[in-house]
């Protein structure tokens, strides 16, 4: 007898095929889509923090409020690109 858990799977993966489990392959992708943008994140925000700081330490309020939105748009971007890339290895394109 399968349990509602296994019955539940079995209907998700009929109706989204796209919910279907991934292959080796498909999970190493993944794996390394993180791995690149967890890089490109962390760049981006030691590069901005260096800048924030010498605002700050300027006592430039208004450069520094405009380099705290950029972390934020920035980090947002690439949070966004990544799982564009990771639904598309997901869906195997």
């Amino acid at each position: 007898m399968k349990s509602a858990y296994e019955l539940a799977m079995e209907r998700l993966a009929k109706a989204d095929p796209a919910a279907a489990p991934l292959n080796a392959e498909q999970k190493a992708r993944l794996a390394e889509i993180d791995r690149v943008y967890q890089g490109k994140i962390a760049e981006r925000e030691i590069f901005l923090k260096q800048q924030l700081t010498a605002a700050l330490t300027a006592r430039k309020l208004d450069e520094a409020d405009q380099v705290r939105k950029q972390i934020a748009g920035e980090k947002a971007r690439l949070e966004e690109e990544r799982e564009n890339e990771k639904e598309r290895v997901r869906r195997g394109k």
